[in-house]
């Protein structure tokens, strides 16, 4: 692994999968998504170059943008009644963001259940707090949520660098250090490369997702 996730390639910036995930600040999976319906998202093709498959940059903001365009545009009307430590089903989840059916939920909620239920017939329940609910319809807009971060329990407060896009990037390249045993003492290099910020924003976001993930850090 060695750790890129933007390169010039014929004098074009060219993403990898980690690089879209974090130019976009979606998640990993969230990219991989996109690419498996590629027809239903409109996601960019991509090409092999050393192994790997990437996407030209200027295809990625292209997509990205008319994304959240159509995201904007199915916004709905939410309902802010309620105590926002009620725990909602997928119904009712989708009743608070205006949705006719639990169908339209977002995958920020599907992939991210607060709680999990497995009944009696072995189908799985996701329920979310209601305030979880209106943290995802505020991100839409981009307004200040009123609720606890997405994911937050307890007393403990989000790192600063919680909501940064470039933190998944940290993350996957710690967490791939970690399974190969490698040294980490270089990774604020290769991160401040990856994603073209200083060394002392690389080693903080590395701090950031150490923190995040449990492990000592780099």
């Amino acid at each position: 692994m060695n750790g890129v996730a933007r390169q010039v390639i014929d004098g074009r910036i060219a993403l990898d999968r980690a690089g879209v995930a974090a130019h976009t600040g979606a998640a990993y999976s969230t990219v991989i998504h996109w690419r498996s319906h590629r027809a239903r998202f409109g996601f960019p093709e991509g090409f092999a170059h050393d192994g790997r498959e990437w996407f030209w940059l200027d295809d990625i903001e292209a997509f990205h943008a008319a994304h959240l365009r159509a995201k904007r545009a199915e916004l709905t009307r939410v309902d802010r009644r309620g105590d926002p430590e009620d725990l909602l089903g997928s119904g009712a989840a989708a009743k608070v963001l205006g949705y006719g059916s639990y169908r339209n939920l977002p995958d920020t909620l599907l992939h991210h259940p607060d709680r999990v239920e497995t009944l009696p017939d072995g189908r799985v329940r996701r329920l979310w707090f209601r305030r979880t609910v209106w943290a995802v319809a505020d991100a839409r807009t981009g307004r200040q949520s009123t609720g606890r971060p997405l994911g937050a329990s307890g007393a403990r407060q989000p790192h600063p660098y919680a909501d940064d896009p470039r933190l998944r990037a940290a993350v996957t390249l710690l967490a791939e250090a970690n399974a190969a045993g490698q040294d980490r003492r270089g990774l604020g290099v290769i991160l401040a490369q990856q994603l073209g910020i200083t060394p002392r924003t690389a080693q903080r976001l590395l701090a950031a997702a150490a923190d995040a993930t449990g492990a000592a850090p780099a």
